[in-house]
């Protein structure tokens, strides 16, 4: 009982102190970012009884800036007037708190005009497939590019947004993945439309084929004759099971530029000029084709 007697008593008296106040700041123009500055609190004294000291000690005490009412817009600053706490200082401590003095006398926040830039997302993937399956089409992603909105300084340096890492093992069937975004963290001052984005790809079966394609000779000089062996090269291609039926050696070309060999060699390189969409990789087989030039 004493003990709690003690502590009426205290309460109970009137106190005079000073606290850091930090800044909230609200209603800020949409075309201006206010640039974040760490110096920007208030030392302020108040003199009130202990009772109404509680709630200060319980949370950290702020102070709410209007940018709509509170500031004066100057040539790239706003500008706060600690005689704005003085004519609403009931409303922001209360009748039964006075408001003794605020230091410093005024704040200053600097601002930039805000820079709105669509950049690309890169997708960093790890995605392997169950034997027999695998993507036709590249993966897509959605939204493929996102909006920045900052200071021209700081936006205009950002070329490119990144996902999260994503690993995917043994797939075999269709991509449907949200990936978080890997945004800066160090920087408040920018503002991303989208923190993640939608990873999307097409799982198919998949197959190996193999046709024997002609070779053309080009670039032969005039009056040479070129004899050659093989006449058709192997091409070995990859492809999903529903495209498999319509793949002929049409849709494939393979030529030796005879420009390309020199006088020492015995052989042409085989090159693989065309290679129809509806395959994913192709390569040919041999690598060499062997050739004689007739008198």
């Amino acid at each position: 009982m004493s003990f709690i007697i003690l502590i009426f008593s205290k309460l109970s008296k009137e106190y005079t102190n000073t606290l850091t106040f930090g800044i909230d700041k609200v209603n800020i123009p949409q075309k201006y970012v206010i640039l974040n500055d760490t110096s920007a609190k208030l030392e302020i004294t108040l003199k009130a009884y202990g009772f109404n000291w509680l709630k200060y000690y319980f949370s950290k005490p702020k102070i709410t800036i209007d940018f709509k009412k509170d500031v004066q817009k100057q040539n790239g600053f706003f500008e706060w007037n600690k005689s704005n706490i003085f004519l609403h200082s009931n409303a922001e401590f209360g009748s039964q708190v006075s408001l003794i003095n605020v230091s410093p006398d005024k704040l200053i926040f600097k601002y930039d005009t805000n820079l709105v830039k669509k950049v690309p997302v890169i997708l960093n993937a790890n995605i392997s497939f169950k034997p027999g399956y695998n993507i036709f089409k590249n993966y897509t992603i959605e939204p493929d590019s996102i909006n920045v909105i900052g200071p021209n300084d700081l936006v205009s340096q950002i070329k490119q947004i990144k996902t999260e890492e994503v690993v995917l093992k043994d797939v075999n069937s269709n991509i449907l993945k949200s990936i978080k975004l890997k945004l800066p963290k160090d920087n408040k001052d920018l503002i991303f439309s989208k923190s993640e984005v939608t990873l999307k790809g097409t799982v198919e079966r998949f197959t190996e084929g193999t046709l024997k394609v002609p070779i053309n000779i080009i670039n032969v000089p005039d009056g040479m004759r070129v004899k050659y062996f093989p006449k058709v090269i192997n091409v070995i291609y990859y492809t999903s099971l529903k495209n498999y039926k319509d793949i002929t050696a049409k849709d494939f070309k393979v030529v030796c530029d005879y420009q390309k060999s020199s006088n020492t060699q015995s052989f042409l390189l085989p090159e693989l000029i065309k290679i129809t969409d509806k395959v994913k990789t192709a390569k040919i087989n041999p690598q060499h084709i062997e050739f004689i030039i007739e008198e």
